[in-house]
């Protein structure tokens, strides 16, 4: 934890107002399709999981924070919103009582976020969480999309291949046949000793992460982290099961070495991105108390 105080960077109006409408332009763009279906209440068998799993709002993501260390002068709005202070004309995020309100979830994220990054990748998973959840499963499935394989022949590949699922809110959902196949037993009081940066549902989870921590986070880190996790869907969802075809996706066939490879290298380029993505989150959090003092 840093012992310096930190300065306080000032954007006058004409500075942070392009920022706030090209943020919200972005967001726009990003939750487009999820906002022309949800009048007729289509489901989409990607995306929702975003909107639903994450409780995504789509207003509430394309609204912008600065974040924390950052005012902004002639802020109306944000001087009116929960956690901002206002001195000398300049509006920004006050850290002690966003501390005092938020500060468990500070800590809990912090020592999450620090405890994945000290571990290396683990890239022999090959999204086999997905087949596990519907192991066995019959007619009691988590999407309305036909499995590829069949049932028996998804069983076969479960039954196959060695799982190794170290998130615990992708091991919850297994069948009960396929909880006893896994190689680990990841629990919701030791996440922090299981998770792992190779771990797609960890890195998609650096959305609710920075979104939890809003509006001391950025907007920008935010909207990285939900489109960064949209990303991540799309290949959670090509490397199931699920027949996806129906959808214009190509699935990646873990079934297949060749799969397995594609699987793995993806994996890789995302464990990459994902570690700069929490090396963001956790410089914002040392921003917050070095500011707080």
């Amino acid at each position: 934890m840093p012992s310096t105080k930190h300065s306080t960077r000032v954007l006058a109006r004409e500075e942070w107002e392009p920022l706030a409408r090209a943020h919200a332009q972005r967001a726009d763009a990003a939750t487009a399709g999820h906002r022309e279906r949800a009048p007729g209440q289509e489901k989409h068998p990607v995306e929702d999981f975003l909107y639903e799993y994450y409780d995504t709002r789509p207003m509430r993501l394309r609204r912008w924070h600065p974040g924390v260390g950052i005012a902004i002068a002639d802020a109306p709005q944000h001087a009116a919103s929960r956690y901002y202070t206002t001195r000398d004309g300049a509006t920004s995020v006050d850290p002690v009582p966003f501390l005092a309100a938020r500060g468990r979830t500070v800590d809990y994220v912090d020592a999450l976020l620090r405890a994945t990054a000290s571990r290396p990748a683990r890239l022999g998973c090959f999204g086999l969480h997905e087949w596990a959840m519907v192991y066995r499963a019959g007619d009691e499935r988590r999407h309305s999309l036909p499995l590829r394989l069949g049932q028996a022949g998804t069983d076969a590949v479960v039954a196959a291949n060695p799982i190794a699922c170290s998130h615990f809110d992708a091991f919850r959902f297994f069948t009960p046949q396929a909880s006893p196949l896994n190689l680990i037993q990841p629990t919701r009081e030791g996440q922090s000793e299981f998770e792992q940066p190779g771990c797609l549902h960890a890195n998609m989870d650096l959305y609710k992460w920075s979104s939890k921590l809003a509006p001391a986070v950025p907007s920008d880190l935010v909207l990285d982290a939900f489109e960064f996790a949209m990303s991540i869907r799309y290949l959670d969802m090509r490397a199931s099961p699920y027949d996806v075809s129906a959808i214009g996706l190509e699935p990646v066939r873990i079934e297949t070495a060749e799969g397995k490879r594609e699987y793995a290298e993806l994996q890789a380029s995302y464990a990459g991105r994902g570690a700069d993505l929490r090396a963001r989150i956790l410089s914002s959090l040392d921003v917050l108390r070095a500011m707080a003092g």
